[in-house]
Formats: C-alpha cells, sequence, structure tokens
C-alpha cells in the first residue's frame, strides 16, 4: 500500500480525529486485498486542508484511472447544466422537441428533467442490452431501443433508476452542442475543471492506462457467466472505446475531488451558483428518493453524511461524494465490482468516514 498525505492549518474540529479513522479505512481495504479478494483500489479524502490517498495493489500509483461506472452519469448530466446555463435548452423542455423519434404514446411526456432524474419511466438497461452489447452494437441501436420501449410508468410520476433515460439526454447534448458527447464533456467541463486524467470512453489514453476490472465477479448484466462475455465485457476493447454515457467514463480520485470541490466551492469555473445550488437540490420530493440533476444525495451515500451531501456509486465497484456541512469529500475507486464490494469494502469505509 501506498499512502501520501498532506496536512495544513486552519483544520474543521472533525479533521483532527480523522486520521485514526483513515487508518482503519486503509486497514478494511488492505485486508481485502491480503485475502486476493480485492486487486486494485486508490482511496482519496479530502477535509479543509487535510488530505490523504492511498493506492492498493500491486504497481497500482495514486493517479490510476479506474472505469467510473455509473459515477458517468453526473459527468453527463454536467453537460447539460452547462447547456442550460447557456440557455441552449431548458430542464423543461419535453425531449419530443429534440428526439422525433419520441413522438408515440406516454413517451411524448418525457421531460429533459425526467431523463435525469430518474423519473421518465425508461428503464434501467433494455431488455436485450447483453445482447447489443455482444453485437458490438453502436450507442445508436440503444438510444433507437430507449425510444420505443414501453415505459415503466407516466413521466414524472415515480421513481425508478434508469441509465436509459441519461443515455436519451446524453443524446439531447450531442444534437444541442454539435459535438460527440466525449468532445463536449472535454472540452467544455473536463479541462475547464482541470479533468486532465477524466474521459468518456477512451480519448487519447489507451486501454492499457486503465486498471483491469475483475470481471469473473459481475453482476449477469456485466456478463458474469455468458462464455461470450470477454469480447463485451467491461474490460473489453468494445466496452471500454463504447463511451456510454450512463457508464463508460474513466478517472482517477485526484480528478473527481476537483469536480467535487468545485461543486462545493462559492467560485465554479463552469456554472454559477444558482446553477450549481438546482442541480444539488432533491428533485425526486414524494417520490421515494433523493435526487439530483444527476447525483445521489444525503446519508445513502454515507450514513454520517448530512442532508447537503451529493455524490455517486458504481457498479464497476466505486463512490464519489462531498459533503458541504463538513467540508469532506471522498473518492474510493476498486477493480472488484458493486455487487462484491460494496458492503465489503464501499459502504463499510464510507460509513466509517462520513460519521460525525
Amino acid at each position: 500500500m501506498a499512502s501520501v498525505v498532506a496536512l495544513a492549518g486552519g483544520l474543521p474540529v472533525r479533521a483532527t480525529d480523522l486520521s485514526s479513522r483513515l487508518r482503519t479505512a486503509t486497514q478494511i481495504i488492505q485486508k481485502q486485498v491480503d485475502s486476493g479478494t480485492l486487486k486494485a483500489a486508490v482511496l482519496e479524502v479530502r477535509c479543509g486542508d487535510v488530505r490523504e490517498v492511498s493506492a492498493f495493489g500491486d504497481g497500482i500509483k495514486s493517479d490510476a484511472m479506474f472505469l467510473l461506472g455509473s459515477i458517468t452519469k453526473p459527468l453527463t448530466a454536467l453537460g447539460l447544466v452547462v447547456l442550460a446555463e447557456r440557455r441552449a435548452l431548458s430542464f423543461e423542455d419535453y425531449a419530443l422537441e429534440y428526439l422525433p423519434e419520441l413522438d408515440h404514446g406516454e413517451h411524448r411526456k418525457i421531460k429533459i428533467e425526467h431523463l435525469l432524474v430518474h423519473t421518465s419511466g425508461l428503464p434501467d438497461q433494455l431488455p436485450n442490452n447483453n445482447e447489443l452489447r455482444a453485437k458490438h452494437s453502436p450507442l445508436q441501436a440503444f438510444v433507437e431501443g430507449a425510444a420505443c420501449v414501453p415505459l415503466l410508468f407516466e413521466p414524472g410520476t415515480s421513481y425508478h433508476y434508469q441509465s436509459m433515460g441519461i443515455l436519451l439526454a446524453a443524446r439531447i447534448a450531442e444534437k444541442v452542442s454539435g459535438m460527440a458527447l466525449p468532445v463536449f464533456l472535454d472540452k467544455e467541463v473536463f479541462a475547464p475543471l482541470g479533468l486532465s486524467r477524466t474521459v468518456l470512453g477512451l480519448g487519447r489514453f489507451a486501454k492499457l492506462d486503465m486498471v483491469p476490472m475483475q470481471t469473473e465477479h459481475a453482476a449477469p448484466e456485466a456478463g458474469a457467466g455468458d462464455p461470450t462475455a470477454k469480447d463485451w465485457d467491461w474490460n473489453s476493447d468494445y466496452w471500454r472505446k463504447l463511451a456510454a454515457p450512463w457508464g463508460g467514463a474513466h478517472s482517477c480520485t485526484g480528478d473527481l475531488h476537483r469536480l467535487l470541490q468545485a461543486l462545493m466551492a462559492q467560485k465554479n469555473p463552469i456554472l454559477s451558483d444558482e446553477s450549481v445550488q438546482r442541480m444539488l437540490q432533491n428533485h425526486t420530493k414524494g417520490l421515494g428518493a433523493h435526487r439530483g440533476i444527476g447525483w445521489m444525495l444525503g446519508n445513502a451515500l454515507g450514513h454520517g453524511c448530512s442532508d447537503k451531501a451529493f455524490g455517486h456509486s458504481g457498479s464497476t465497484g466505486t463512490l464519489a461524494w462531498a459533503d458541504p456541512e463538513t467540508e469532506t469529500s471522498f473518492v474510493l475507486l476498486t477493480s472488484l465490482p458493486k455487487n462484491v464490494s460494496g458492503e465489503l469494502i464501499l459502504k463499510a469505509v464510507s460509513d466509517l468516514i462520513s460519521t460525525k
């Protein structure tokens, strides 16, 4: 395990007892490395002027890039917020205005906001998700499927986590900006924020630059148990390059902290305070969920997180959040899928660090 610690004056009160909890957190992670369960991870925690980065696994450096899984969703959402701030679109617009293929049935009622807060009625994945991936289908094939798949409920009336909603929002961003989403995000979000090791798909990087996933532990929807999945699973050339706007971004802990800190700061280089506030407010009140524009909110991220906390997890074994109330930001990226690492590592470490 490699570790880097930086300390400075003026620390929040809770930072004074953070070091002991960080030691326990690293022990939790290292135990799984020693047992052979976990191959690679990087943990970075910041609280005020305290910063600790710990890398785990053979040859893993603190700036290692991991497949983010669904932490990609708020990155995609940021692109839509940028366009909304420029008045290039409104979250109240019907998606049909940009995607004429939605001109049928209840699909006509879907608004851009519904796509970003999981209230569109679209499913998480298409029924033929694995088949599309096995055929190395382009994203347009997923868009066509999402445009005609039956809705689970009338848009805006309920909550259901939906990757396909994020996909359609991404397609709208491409139409409005005139750029492919990976190019738009790199130019208008990642570069202005100084996220030099964040990319949707592979971009200027190579697959060898990324930490391999432990796909033998993946859930069925990610290919576990399918003998053909090596050709389309998380480690395949197809998936790494696809740039799925719901789960195909790569990044490192340092870049994600820059993003989280920028959203907590008074001065944000890409968004006004008003836009940040709108992104981080609860858009699913009364629907049994706590969702901002692209972000999860509250103590679902860690049992000690306040109502002001925002972040996201990923099925690839990732978790990132920030809590303005305690000036803490947390990023844990692993190579072990969430269906194994969730309770074993991600939740245990996050609950420990978020405790007040």
